[in-house]
């Protein structure tokens, strides 16, 4: 393994600077699914888009700017990774949304508290300097909901 530290940081194409290819381009975030459509209701609500029919798919996708969002079934996983098993002992990923302003974080959470989501942390202001919620989604992942005060 190299222990080069150098700044390996690429632009849309993959590319730095000069244009030279540097490596792979993360353009995709992959999510374990219990239940695909409890899944799609829940990123819905929060403004993510899905072709028709992707609850009733095993696989499906939200692009956001340039990023990918990918849902897959956990039967799927198991399908080409035989030994897979959940994780356990605390969440593994969250995704955050930006709002627009400290209001709208605080509507988000009412929401999807009324549409049946647990919450995991009531609106609140973080000393880091941000209106933060967050809600779990149907796999009790954290889903974080920010905005900039002031």
């Amino acid at each position: 393994m190299s222990s080069d530290t150098s700044d390996t940081s690429t632009d849309a194409t993959g590319g730095g600077a000069s244009g030279d290819t540097v490596g792979p381009v993360l353009n995709a975030l992959s999510i374990v699914v219990r239940d695909m459509a409890e899944t799609i209701a829940f990123y819905r609500r929060c403004g993510l888009g899905f072709a028709d029919g992707a609850q009733e798919a095993p696989h499906a996708e939200a692009t956001v700017g340039g990023l990918r969002i990918l849902f897959d079934t956990r039967e799927i996983v198991a399908s080409f990774t035989p030994d897979w098993t959940a994780p356990g002992g605390g969440h593994r990923m969250a995704l955050a949304f930006e709002c627009a302003t400290p209001e709208a974080v605080d509507a988000q959470h009412a929401t999807l508290v009324a549409a049946g989501y647990r919450s995991h942390r009531e609106p609140f202001d973080a000393v880091w300097g941000q209106r933060y919620a967050v809600i779990l989604d149907p796999d009790d992942n954290p889903v974080d909901f920010y905005c900039a005060l002031g």
